[in-house]
């Protein structure tokens, strides 16, 4: 997990945080079946939220790769629209290690990605906070973009990704992974 692994590498994230994690992928997640009953005006609605029996199949994938150790929950959904996942999660300083801040965390990720072909860590200004994110924007590519937005009074961050749920799915990964391992030869 893009978000969390640099984290729990830094040690800014306890690997047993508890943690929710809430993501909205376009229709296309439904697989061939249930896009085409979509785009066939199946009166699908804006938003449908699924999975909650907690037994979603990427979650043993999400705690093995964030470097967990105790199982996130995960609420998927899906938008009204083709493709594009925005992904969130919450955090509350108070179940931080001490010092752990907004600032430390993006910090800790623009390090991470630094001179990422595909992954982009948004800035984090409290002149011009991010406001919204647009689940399509990378549709058709590998990319990736991270936000970071805190609000240091409550105490509360909440992270953010933004990918191509088809880009960025199995063949996409895998495009990637023989990419690294080719430049690591």
């Amino acid at each position: 997990m893009a978000l969390l692994r640099p984290l729990t590498d830094a040690g800014l994230l306890p690997a047993d945080y508890p943690l929710v994690i809430h993501a909205v992928s376009g229709y296309s997640g439904q697989g061939r079946a249930g896009a085409e009953a979509h785009e066939a005006g199946a009166g699908a609605p804006a938003l449908t939220v699924y999975g909650l029996a907690l037994e979603h199949k990427h979650v043993p994938e999400m705690e093995a790769y964030a470097g967990l150790a105790i199982r996130p929950i995960f609420v998927p959904a899906y938008g009204s629209y083709r493709q594009g996942i925005v992904l969130t999660i919450g955090l509350h300083t108070r179940l931080l290690p001490a010092g752990v801040s907004g600032a430390r965390i993006h910090a800790c990720l623009s390090e991470r990605y630094r001179g990422a072909a595909h992954v982009c860590v948004l800035p984090m200004s409290s002149d011009a906070p991010l406001t919204g994110l647009d689940p399509q924007i990378h549709n058709g590519s590998n990319d990736m973009s991270l936000a970071v937005a805190c609000n240091e009074r409550t105490g509360q961050i909440v992270l953010s990704a933004v990918l191509d749920n088809l880009g960025k799915g199995a063949a996409g990964a895998a495009v990637q992974n023989l990419r690294l391992m080719a430049t690591a030869a």
